[in-house]
């Protein structure tokens, strides 16, 4: 089970192996990448208040040696091997964007997904652990890390040219290659592990699926279009929806802008299809077998948007339960959503003030992987609320304060009492009817908490006799 350990440890496990060429630029990644998770604020002056940590902070990013790509690599090459671990992982694909237009002086940004808006895409795959299933077959997980990941600048508008052919349009690169690639990069997955892909309807997409049977991955792909079916003269939304009602389920909603949360009820369907194949240059691509499950909610308040779900998968269907953990899994796709929520509130990522694009690349590798630790955090509260957390590895100092504060729980600190703790230190009030603290405290929390943490430790280091 991921563990969470104290900033310095963290940052040399997941950027002590870097290869920058240059083990000194590694060891400034090392020091950065703590600073940062000590005080995840996405800008260097408030993070590194030290003008001569701040200064070296700076010359890090510019330093052309220092790419986002080599960054990242040591956290890929701990969660790929992770992922093969006797059990089951989704992979969970989403991309969104890193919005910087506010900060006009910023060369190389590209447009977004509308023209006007200038930043960075980012296209990751979440690899989540199934670590047990609840009384309602829902997955209980946690996060293993990054699989892969995406960062680029767009170098024009979004919208393609008039004159452009399907063929043309075929041939040259596309934004959609990127659903799946991380695929391929993968080790071989073992026997004993279960690995499911996990898309919304922008992943709809031949190659997707191609990729994972090439690769011989399970999916679940949210369905975008009404495809053509083979031997079929109705579509795919029509076919799975004229199928037998194989049960109901509750499905959380999450809240989002303009919808709150609540718990939806939903009819199950389930049939087997063969989608047609599509074309691409060369010809038409044979026809592709796949399960579709179809979650359509009933009685949806009268100012709500129903949930109406089509999910294809590789995965059997014929037994309600079968059915049921298809969607219970894809339900799971929130995870990469909350991840985008921590980086952008609780790392406040689009806060940066760095001038060029590579160094704001450069500063989203660290602030990723952060984000994945302050996640854990939060996932280890609400999967694993009981288990003990290890005091060395989080550090005893931080929970000798929080123990001050708040006093010892019954039975020693375990993950879901340091989470609530640590809100708290934010602002969190945590009353009955408060539910889940927020990123918001959660991060002003662990600010507070990490600069308490480095006072103490300074005393002690400055109270010690010489020689001591």
């Amino acid at each position: 089970m991921y563990t969470l350990h104290e900033p310095a440890q963290w940052a040399q496990m997941e950027f002590g192996m870097a290869d920058l060429g240059d083990r000194r630029l590694t060891n400034r990644l090392v020091g950065v990448a703590c600073g940062l998770a000590q005080c995840p604020s996405g800008t260097l002056p408030q993070a590194f208040p030290e003008w001569s940590e701040l200064k070296g902070a700076y010359r890090f990013f510019s330093n052309p040696n220092v790419r986002y790509e080599e960054i990242l690599a040591p956290h890929w090459e701990r969660t790929r091997p992770d992922c093969t671990e006797p059990g089951e992982y989704l992979l969970v694909e989403d991309t969104t964007d890193l919005d910087y237009s506010s900060h006009e002086a910023c060369e190389g940004l590209g447009p977004l997904s509308a023209d006007f808006y200038r930043g960075l895409k980012l296209h990751s795959t979440l690899a989540v652990r199934v670590d047990g299933w609840d009384l309602n077959q829902c997955p209980e997980v946690t996060v293993v890390g990054v699989a892969g990941q995406k960062c680029w600048m767009r170098s024009g508008p979004t919208r393609r040219q008039k004159k452009e052919s399907r063929r043309q349009q075929m041939l040259r690169p596309r934004e959609s290659d990127r659903w799946g690639e991380t695929l391929s990069l993968l080790p071989e997955r073992p026997a004993a592990a279960t690995w499911i892909y996990i898309a919304d309807r922008e992943a709809d997409l031949y190659e997707a699926y191609e990729r994972c049977l090439e690769h011989r991955i399970d999916f679940i792909i949210r369905g975008n279009h009404a495809r053509r079916l083979m031997d079929e003269e109705r579509s795919l939304f029509e076919v799975v929806g004229q199928a037998s009602v194989l049960g109901r389920l509750e499905v959380e909603v999450r809240a989002r802008p303009g919808r709150k949360a609540r718990i939806a009820q939903v009819e199950i369907r389930a049939t087997t299809v063969t989608l047609k194949g599509v074309w691409r240059v060369g010809g038409y691509r044979p026809g592709l077998p796949v399960n579709a499950v179809e979650a359509r909610e009933i009685n949806a308040p009268v100012d709500e948007e129903p949930i109406h779900w089509v999910l294809l998968t590789s995965l059997p269907v014929k037994r309600f339960v079968e059915a049921r953990r298809i969607v219970t899994r894809y339900a799971k796709r929130w995870v990469i959503e909350e991840f985008h929520k921590v980086l952008k509130s609780g790392t406040n990522v689009e806060k940066s003030q760095l001038e060029r694009a590579p160094r704001l690349q450069a500063l989203v590798a660290v602030l990723v992987v952060v984000a994945v630790r302050l996640l854990n955090t939060k996932m280890l509260a609400r999967t694993h609320p009981e288990a003990a957390v290890d005091v060395e590895a989080f550090g005893p100092e931080a929970l000798q304060i929080l123990t001050a504060r708040f006093g010892q729980p019954k039975g020693g600190w375990k993950y879901g009492s340091l989470l609530i703790a640590i809100a708290r230190l934010g602002g969190f009030l945590a009353r009955r009817h408060d539910g889940d603290p927020g990123w918001i405290t959660i991060w002003r929390g662990w600010q507070r908490l990490m600069i308490m943490t480095d006072g103490v430790l300074s005393l002690r280091t400055k109270s010690r006799p010489a020689g001591g």
